[in-house]
């Protein structure tokens, strides 16, 4: 679409904890790590070269960076100052990507855990204000299933970095009854396997940041179909590790309350209709990975009938995706009637 000014941009934004994705109408289609990097002093300045810096190469030069997560729990931190900068200077990195021109008039649907608090919308509404034309923020849910055109009879399993949010799909935009959001995700399963770990190898060296990376290739529940061995650094040196138990542990620690939280959706569906509901039960974000996760599940929930769960194609982009697709299907010149917050 041509304006008088310039190009329309339309983005969709899935702002996660962990990391953040992004898509647009032109093509781009990228994830960043939810990180920003400041120099500790003028020599990490003199280093750098620059005032901060995002993402990846900030974890890669952490040892002379202070790290700020602007995101806690899937929501914006309201702890500081620099919190907020760092938000906006996140945020202004993301929007640069698309290399947008000074006459271009820029759109963005945004995403947000199920149950984000007013407050915390509220905030991540002014900033996308002052850095965009035209800005809403969405359930990040309520975006995967919009992108499936699964808008009926379903339900949505977000797990994320923060939360996991579990959405109801009843054929109208979810409100705050229809979503229910648990802080026991994928940050939580790193803590349980980094503290297991180290319980059971107390000489290694065994930090956060590789507690992440093992759970994301190796995660898994249920019976483990091999082995999980990986080399890590004891007195200096790399010495194979059996972690097989200690990561199905935590990944299976989120598992009841995944289940007892679908338990209470299911419910929330009229008694005919749950039959189908049950067959429409979709994973979706970086957890959805985790191997046999959809088995527990359906077997967990058997006593109630007949289930499905399948998992999205794409998890590290469907709730970019559908943002963006609800962004072009929106006519521009709706924006600004239909309110600022969807699906919550």
């Amino acid at each position: 679409m041509q304006t008088s000014q310039g190009k329309d941009i339309l983005l969709g934004i899935d702002l996660g904890t962990s990391r953040t994705a992004i898509m647009s109408n032109r093509g781009l289609k990228k994830m960043i790590r939810s990180v920003v990097g400041y120099p500790k002093d003028i020599i990490g300045v003199k280093i750098l070269g620059r005032t901060h810096v995002i993402g990846d190469e900030a974890l890669e030069k952490h040892p002379y960076l202070n790290l700020y997560f602007p995101l806690e729990n899937g929501v914006l931190k309201e702890t500081s100052e620099k919190d907020t900068q760092a938000a906006i200077e996140l945020l202004q990195s993301v929007i640069a990507m698309v290399n947008p021109k000074p006459a271009d008039r820029i759109s963005a649907i945004v995403g947000v855990p199920a149950r984000a608090s007013v407050s915390s919308r509220g905030q991540l509404l002014k900033i996308t204000n002052e850095l965009l034309d035209y800005s809403m923020v969405v359930s990040e849910p309520f975006m995967v299933a919009y992108g499936l055109n699964r808008l009926n009879r379903a339900i949505v399993v977000d797990i994320g970095a923060g939360t996991v949010d579990i959405c109801a799909m009843r054929g109208m935009v979810p409100g705050t009854d229809d979503q229910i959001t648990l802080l026991k995700a994928g940050n939580f399963i790193d803590e349980v396997f980094q503290k297991a770990v180290q319980e059971s190898y107390p000489d290694v060296q065994f930090t956060p940041f590789l507690a992440q990376k093992i759970k994301d290739q190796f995660g898994f529940v249920g019976e483990p179909q091999e082995e999980v061995v990986v080399d890590l650094r004891s007195g200096g040196r790399p010495v194979p590790h059996d972690l097989t138990d200690e990561l199905r542990t935590a990944c299976e620690a989120i598992v009841p309350d995944v289940v007892e939280s679908l338990e209470q959706i299911i419910t929330m569906f009229d008694p005919d209709d749950q039959d189908e509901v049950l067959q429409n039960i979709i994973l979706a974000g970086g957890g959805s990975n985790i191997r046999g996760l959809d088995v527990m599940l359906v077997n967990a929930l058997k006593g109630y009938g007949t289930v499905k769960v399948s998992r999205v194609s794409d998890p590290d982009y469907a709730g970019a995706a559908g943002a963006l697709k609800m962004a072009t299907e929106l006519p521009a010149e709706y924006w600004n009637q239909i309110g600022d917050v969807m699906g919550g």
